[in-house]
């Protein structure tokens, strides 16, 4: 079995349903450290992260990435144990098999070999691991940042192990994410009985034509990077379950995922000032999960595309489709990011698998982009 293969099924065997990492850091430092890496144990509550670096110079290039794992669900919709790493077919199965185990596995096996060949390589190579960016992700990268900020450490270029590509390894890589808002709207109405209307004031009612128009609204067009601003109900919820009540509030919870070309606060305003105009009574719980960033054509991209090509054959596309990453967290440090992974059909699904000869096409692709980057 090819290293890269090997390391893979160790890691997928541990059972790291997030927060809980189940010693795949461990493993992970055991490697790194055989290569030169210094390592640090980061836990922050119930969250284990990993900050190991090789070399004191500049440009630092980082690996990031997250042993946590989503759950499995019902053990009857795998055909094999989620946590086995089986190999049928020539695809390797497992929670965590294409998000993110087997990105790490190549980021490791990658380095070994850059550093068999290249011991004395300018600048530095560290990996960012956390068992926190399936779950809050609120004591993973961002504390990790936290802590390397305050004693000076600033990456220069960062790759994410996120599951980009779309029928093909390297298809697609990500070179920036939307913007996140999510919002929790309380519309506040009178309870009282369906036959009298008249003494009571229905939420619901008066909620609908102001969220039928937002919507309908055109929050802005999008440019050559992003598309459009778009803005969905993920849940409604009012009333005690009784036919006979009209409730006296509606909770609706709603998300953004925006461009550039619109703000965090913009979106706010424009939102809450629509309401008003409809004359609801409200109050609204916002949470921001990131701001949208973009790595333009530059150094880390121009070698991204450019190792794909010579492993591949492949004219990889730029997009900034899909959901967060941990990446919302290190662009706005001013690093270089891009997010290049296994094929993600399969991520978070029952069978979730990542087929082998792309592991190995991946770990080639990583050890060509140091290459570029530090050679």
């Amino acid at each position: 079995m090819i290293p890269t293969l090997d390391l893979a099924r160790e890691l997928i065997q541990r059972p790291s349903v997030t927060p809980d990492d189940h010693g795949c850091q461990s493993l992970l430092a055991m490697r790194l450290q055989a290569i030169g890496f210094e390592v640090e144990h980061l836990r922050y509550g119930d969250v284990d992260n990993l900050w190991a670096r090789r070399g004191d110079d500049t440009p630092l290039f980082v690996f990031a990435g997250h042993t946590d794992v989503v759950p499995p669900g019902p053990r009857e919709a795998w055909h094999t144990d989620p946590f086995a790493a089986v190999i049928r077919d020539g695809q390797l199965f497992g929670r965590g098999a294409a998000d993110m185990k087997g990105s790490i596995a190549a980021m490791v096996t990658a380095c070994e070999r850059f550093i068999a060949a290249h011991a004395g390589h300018p600048g530095s190579i560290a990996f960012l691991i956390t068992s926190d960016e399936e779950g809050p992700a609120t004591h993973g990268t961002v504390k990790v940042l936290e802590h390397l900020a305050a004693r000076g450490e600033r990456i220069d270029y960062c790759l994410v192990g996120e599951p980009t590509s779309q029928h093909e390894v390297g298809d697609t890589i990500k070179n920036g994410r939307r913007g996140s808002l999510n919002g929790v709207l309380r519309v506040h109405g009178h309870q009282g009985h369906v036959a009298y209307p008249q003494l009571a004031e229905n939420p619901i009612h008066k909620a609908a034509p102001a969220l039928a128009d937002l919507a309908a609204t055109e929050w802005d067009r999008g440019n050559e990077h992003f598309p459009p601003t778009t803005f969905q109900i993920s849940n409604i919820q009012a009333g005690t379950g009784a036919e006979n009540i009209i409730p006296g509030e509606l909770q609706v919870v709603f998300n953004l995922r925006f461009s550039t070309e619109s703000s965090a606060a913009g979106l706010r305003a424009h939102i809450e000032g629509l309401l008003s105009r409809h004359g609801l009574k409200f109050d609204i719980d916002w949470k921001l999960s990131g701001e949208p960033f973009l790595t333009p054509a530059g150094i880390l991209v121009d070698a991204s595309r450019t190792a794909i090509r010579e492993v591949t054959g492949l004219q990889t596309e730029l997009s900034t489709s899909g959901g967060t990453s941990d990446g919302r967290f290190i662009a706005p440090t001013g690093a270089q990011v891009v997010e290049l992974g296994p094929v993600n059909a399969t991520i978070h699904k029952a069978n979730e698998s990542v087929n082998i000869e792309q592991l190995d096409t991946l770990s080639q692709i990583y050890e060509k982009i140091l290459g570029t980057v530090l050679t």
